[in-house]
């Protein structure tokens, strides 16, 4: 018997979404029970006292709250909690749920003979995820283990994209000829327990062709004895195996399909992807997607070195330090007295000024295309949208700047030894200009990423952030150098 349960392939802390209150949840509060419980008991005087109490805790808790827990030991101590787990269903359960670094720690200590017995036990969609932990070779080993059957399933999910609809679908699944009674189906049903009841019994032709599909609800309120095609439903929906992860979140929550059925070129049936596969989809999105705007892709939750986080984090604050030595460069060139006594001050004010324009720009439109509200033929009114935005932001915040600018100079409040007036003008305009470029840069980067396949998210990260400060540093000084020579003529 399969041991079916939902899992996170990709474990985090996000979970749906992002908000203050989740560090405070009941789960968050359990999390840290526990792992103040078994860091207690890992530092007991002998071994034989730690292993009971850590047989103890296993005992008690759930493997899923035992498989988040474990992420903040080191990895020597993961082994012990997974060796004292109570059984082998316990020990399924915490390796689907548990994360990519747990998982390895864990192989290295188990041989090939006590993998094989968890994966015999997992439907073959799961598998795949467990055993993507693991290098090529030894993999090869456990599936010759395997049963022929099983092994020949995992390989063949192996060979789509892990982004893809492919990857995202189990092939063992209930479908029946469209003459088959419902008593055929139940009793089919009730002979394989291991095989999970998508919500949705589906339907072939006499060439095996999908052509609908039967509610499971049907199976009960319906007579044994009627054909299910009489009882079938239309497919309004299907996909390929090429078909993106993210198409398969779009379209399986606009149209809250509870089994959405994968057919190959043929229009065979040979997957179907459930609404819960979908669900931990959107969390790695979801990961993704924050950890491309945030310009790292450590998870908070894992035990690791200083050393390897602050590797995950540099090559992106790099790229910030690169662009901070341009502006500085930029600034050099122009060096003469009185300028440079003066534009310079409102460099961090343009910086400052700009970058927000532009991250709000980026941010919604990344936004909109991640929720599928942006399609391909709105983005055109979506960019002009975003940039006359951009223009009344730098026109009506360029002329408060000016105005607040000028009366700060006339009243003596900051004298800057330049003409009032054409300061007042030269920040106005300088600002408005590097607005107009943030949100140029902010509306189109988007969209440019996203035609080379690239997250769009990271419009929103370091490098296009960094990218912003020095085209809008340069826009300023140049505008600013432009007017300063006009009002000095």
């Amino acid at each position: 018997m399969e041991i079916n349960i939902s899992n996170d392939h990709e474990k985090s802390d996000v979970h749906g979404g992002v908000t203050g209150n989740l560090m405070d949840s009941k789960t968050s509060h359990l999390d840290d029970v526990l792992n103040a419980k078994l860091e207690q008991a890992f530092h007991k005087q002998t071994s034989q006292v730690m292993i009971h109490d850590v047989a103890k805790i296993a005992s008690e808790y759930d493997p899923i709250d035992l498989a988040y827990a474990v992420t903040r030991l080191p990895p020597y101590a993961r082994i012990v909690v997974y060796e004292n787990l109570p059984d082998l269903n316990a020990k399924i359960i915490f390796m689907i749920n548990t994360g990519s670094n747990t998982r390895t720690a864990i192989y290295r200590q188990i041989d090939d003979n006590e993998i094989k017995r968890l994966i015999e036990r997992m439907p073959p969609d799961e598998a795949v995820w467990i055993l993507d932990d693991m290098s090529d070779r030894r993999l090869k080993r456990v599936l010759d283990l395997l049963d022929p059957k099983k092994a020949f399933r995992i390989r063949e999910l192996q060979k789509h994209d892990r982004h893809s609809a492919g990857r995202l679908m189990t092939n063992e699944f209930f479908a029946f000829h469209m003459n088959t009674t419902i008593g055929e189906v139940a009793a089919h049903i009730r002979d394989n327990p291991g095989i999970e009841l998508t919500r949705a019994i589906f339907v072939l032709n006499d060439l095996g062709e999908l052509c609908g599909f039967v509610p499971d609800r049907n199976l009960i309120v319906n007579p044994h004895y009627l054909p299910i095609r009489q009882v079938m439903r239309p497919i309004l929906h299907k996909v390929s195996t090429e078909v993106s992860r993210d198409e398969v979140v779009d379209l399986i929550e606009r149209y809250k399909i509870p089994a959405l059925p994968i057919v190959d070129e043929l229009n065979c049936l040979v997957g179907v992807i459930t609404y819960e596969d979908v669900v931990e989809a959107m969390e790695d999105i979801a990961d993704e997607t924050i950890a491309s705007i945030a310009g790292t892709a450590e998870d908070v939750s894992e035990n690791e070195p200083i050393l390897k986080k602050f590797l995950w984090r540099a090559p992106w604050l790099l790229v910030t330090l690169c662009a901070g030595l341009v502006n500085a460069t930029a600034m050099s060139h122009f060096n003469d007295r009185l300028w440079f006594a003066v534009v310079p001050f409102f460099v961090p004010l343009i910086t400052g000024m700009s970058g927000n324009v532009g991250i709000q720009c980026s941010t919604i439109l990344v936004r909109g295309m991640s929720t599928g509200e942006l399609s391909s033929g709105s983005k055109k009114e979506a960019i002009t949208k975003e940039l006359w935005i951009g223009l009344c932001i730098g026109c009506t915040f360029g002329l408060l700047c000016g105005v607040v600018v000028y009366l700060l100079n006339v009243l003596g409040i900051n004298h800057h030894g330049a003409d009032p007036l054409g300061l007042g003008v030269i920040i106005s305009c300088g600002l408005l200009a590097a607005c107009m470029m943030a949100t140029v840069l902010g509306a189109f980067s988007p969209i440019f990423f996203a035609k080379f396949r690239i997250d769009p998210a990271v419009a929103s990260g370091p490098i296009v952030t960094a990218f912003n400060d020095v085209l809008s540093t340069l826009i300023f000084f140049l505008v600013a150098r432009l007017l300063y020579t006009f009002f000095s003529v």
